[in-house]
């Protein structure tokens, strides 16, 4: 399967899970590269007025994990462990997540991604490794 047809079914399998359909995210996946859009909503703010930390953790998440299932062919990979750093609030736009890979072994894969607003400012970090699970890549989890 060429790479680039690789990509697009990865993002069709994104796109078809239901929460990013409520927080309207979207994704871009090249080799070892993600990019998520997660635009910020006032329905996920916290009550001093600013975006839930849990919106940080999925943009950051999705970019590294995408990033790191755009390297494996065959089967749905999972998330091992995922350290979150908040930076900065936010309350306005959006959050563009990038997420690249930074080692990879046939065990294992990590990734870290970076998530910033608007202007450019970093307002989150984190990092994760992913590992191979059992579920295959296929149209019963939105995969092509």
């Amino acid at each position: 399967m060429p790479s680039q047809k690789h990509f697009r079914c990865l993002e069709k399998m994104f796109a078809s899970a239901p929460i990013h359909h409520l927080v309207q995210a979207e994704i871009s996946i090249d080799k070892g590269r993600a990019e998520v859009f997660v635009p910020v909503d006032e329905r996920f703010f916290h009550a001093a007025g600013a975006l839930h930390g849990a919106l940080y953790f999925m943009a950051l998440d999705n970019a590294a994990y995408f990033a790191a299932s755009s390297l494996v062919r065959d089967v749905f990979i999972l998330t091992a462990c995922f350290n979150t750093f908040l930076l900065r609030p936010i309350s306005e736009g959006r959050i563009r997540a990038v997420g690249t890979v930074v080692a990879h072994s046939r065990a294992q894969i990590v990734a870290e991604a970076s998530a910033y607003d608007d202007a450019g400012h970093e307002i989150a970090r984190g990092s994760g490794i992913f590992v191979p699970g059992k579920t295959a890549l296929g149209p019963e989890i939105g995969y092509c």
